[in-house]
């Protein structure tokens, strides 16, 4: 069957995408303009904090604050010497708890995912919900149960015992997301594995892993950030000595009773921020990939 130039242009405009409604002049200026607003809204905060940090404590809260005043980075040079705190301890902390974390943490998500997504098996309804209900409670009504389970467990006090801690807030939302994830993969990936003679542990690891990156950069992200600004489980469960501490609770040492070190606290939340903004930058490839993925699956 051939079809003439007329009939391939009906075919064209039959299944042409109708052409979205252009916008007014005035529409679309006042949609920029709230994009514009929206924008310096959201990192005008975090320009200010900036500012703030290169300003020493003296002038960092002022009656008519002035954008730059007497502005240097001493302050970054005392709190990264360990003049203020031993800062890189408190750096090294967090670092070896949130790669902890994310490993231990989507491991276990993506295992319990999988399972949950291919598998049927007594309980697995109740255990979906048993995710869905850890997430319906605050953190500060789960650090008295924690805190006696890291008892009995020896744990208390150690980097191992908060790694677990914040697995347990993570793993939840993290499986669910890999679920969706892996719901989306074709069941016949798994059955042609099965039958070039994989296990079921093999069809996951070789094969279904490597097509989940978007979806496990995302939980590995959020895992990552879940220990990494993490303030009160690291208060209550990790040693008071101070090589022990993450950042979050060692930037407290610039909050004394009577004053506040707004200069280096600035500074030291700038330094803190970056790991976060790196590993964003990382995984953003793989991020954008996987709603693209999911919005042409779904």
């Amino acid at each position: 069957m051939t079809l003439d130039a007329s009939s391939l242009k009906m075919v064209q405009a039959g299944g042409a995408r109708p052409r979205r409604t252009d916008r007014s002049r005035g529409a679309s200026i006042a949609l920029h303009a709230t994009l514009i607003v929206a924008s310096i809204i959201a990192v005008f905060p975090v320009f200010w904090v900036f500012v703030t940090s290169l300003k020493p404590d003296a002038r960092a809260v002022e009656p008519t604050p002035k954008l730059f005043n007497e502005s240097s980075f001493d302050n970054y040079t005392r709190v990264l010497s360990g003049e203020k705190g031993d800062f890189l301890a408190w750096f090294g902390n967090s670092v070896l708890i949130a790669l902890m974390t994310t490993v231990l943490g989507v491991f276990i998500s993506a295992t319990a995912g999988y399972a949950a997504s291919r598998f049927r098996f007594p309980g697995k309804r109740g255990l979906m919900m048993s995710f869905l209900l850890v997430q319906m409670f605050p953190f500060a009504v789960l650090i008295v149960p924690l805190y006696n389970i890291l008892i009995a467990l020896g744990l208390n006090g150690t980097s191992i015992g908060l790694v677990l801690v914040y697995c347990t807030t993570a793993v939840p939302f993290c499986t669910y997301m890999l679920k969706g994830y892996f719901d989306t993969v074709p069941n016949d990936i798994d059955e042609a594995g099965r039958v070039d003679g994989l296990s079921p542990f093999g069809v996951f690891w070789r094969l279904i892993m490597p097509l989940a990156k978007p979806g496990l950069a995302v939980t590995a992200f959020y895992a990552f950030l879940t220990a990494w600004g993490e303030v009160a489980f690291a208060s209550a469960f990790l040693s008071a000595a101070d090589e022990s501490k993450t950042l979050a609770v060692g930037l407290q040492v610039f909050v004394q009773q009577n004053r506040t070190e707004w200069g280096h606290l600035a500074a030291a939340s700038i330094l803190v921020a970056i790991p976060a903004i790196v590993v964003f930058y990382l995984v953003q490839r793989f991020l954008v990939q996987g709603l693209a993925s999911g919005a042409v699956k779904g």
